[in-house]
């Protein structure tokens, strides 16, 4: 298994939690960092929010000792807002700082945020610069194939993230025109490879084990990044890391083991939100977990009606029966 090294920050496995909004919030980092995930990524954080105080982004920043190293990603498209709260959040306790120039999402986008900075090297170089300049940490980017077809310039921002100091570029192998749909590109990753000597993350399509260990060796790139598959699998960071050392493939968890792993989940979700919002930010966590299982089209009906953890642990309890 290969070793990555980010700006002296040395990760237990080249397995990366992606960050996901509305996904990797603690709980579910904790859970994906005991299961081996060499780095977990908290859900992305606005520059502007920080700036301006907004209480949610308070928790959104907040880590566990066990869950390091843990990247801290920030958005924006202002250089000096940027910087500046780079600055202000630089005593927090995360290990890396992440930039964002990867998310698809309209309000993001249309702000000139996100994926929208692939339009805009000139910009995002000058963002890159002073944000490398404003903190000590390491600080890493995640971008897109490109924004469009007509657009593909994931080498050229690679090579500018890597003029400015950027200590780790992440790669997804899909176009912002794409969001996740269609094939990955995994040929963008190589040629990122190829042309910068910073790590290079890939990411796109990494379902399991053979594709994670098939991504590294056909772009050589230095790490994967895991996403949307990990939803409802902290398994997979298990799996992953068991078969680049060993070339085997696990057995995917029993029953027990993933009735006992989603009410650990939700009770970790009570203790950092309460149950009010803990039970209702479940409900997609339960459909995840439980999809493909018998009479899980019948569960996800009643999940949206669970108000209580009794309801939730009840109704869990009643699926694996």
């Amino acid at each position: 298994m290969k070793e990555l090294t980010i700006g002296g920050i040395a990760l237990d496995a080249p397995i990366i939690l992606a960050p996901m909004a509305g996904v990797t919030d603690l709980p579910f980092r904790l859970l994906c960092k005991e299961q081996g995930a060499g780095l977990v990524c908290m859900e992305m954080v606005s520059a502007k929010a920080i700036y301006y105080h907004n209480k949610n982004t308070d928790s959104l920043m907040e880590t566990h000792p066990g869950e390091h190293p843990a990247s801290l990603q920030l958005f924006g498209s202002d250089p000096v807002i940027v910087s500046e709260m780079a600055k202000r959040i630089e005593e927090r306790s995360f290990d890396i700082l992440d930039f964002n120039m990867g998310c698809p999402v309209p309000k993001v986008v249309n702000n000139g945020e996100g994926s929208a900075l692939m339009r805009n090297p000139r910009l995002a170089g000058e963002l890159l610069e002073k944000l490398v300049k404003a903190t000590r940490k390491p600080v890493t980017v995640k971008i897109r194939k490109g924004f469009d077809d007509a657009h593909v310039n994931a080498v050229e921002i690679a090579k500018i993230a890597e003029a400015c100091g950027v200590a780790a570029v992440a790669v997804h192998g899909r176009t912002r025109e794409q969001y996740y749909s269609g094939k990955a590109d995994w040929g963008i990753i190589a040629q990122v490879k190829d042309a910068v000597g910073i790590p290079v993350i890939g990411n796109g399509d990494v379902d399991g084990p053979k594709a994670a260990a098939r991504l590294l060796e056909e772009t050589g790139c230095d790490g994967v990044m895991i996403g949307r598959a990990a939803q409802g699998n902290p398994w997979i960071f298990r799996d992953v890391a068991h078969f680049l050392r060993t070339g085997e493939l696990l057995e995917a968890p029993g029953a027990l083991e993933k009735k006992e792993m989603m009410l650990r989940h939700a009770a970790l979700q009570v203790q950092y939100k309460g149950e009010y919002l803990a039970v209702r930010e479940m409900r997609k966590h339960l459909a995840w977990y439980t999809a493909g299982l018998p009479h899980s089209a019948k569960f996800r009906q009643t999940i949206n009606a669970m108000e209580t953890m009794e309801e939730l642990v009840e109704g869990v309890e009643r699926i694996f029966q």
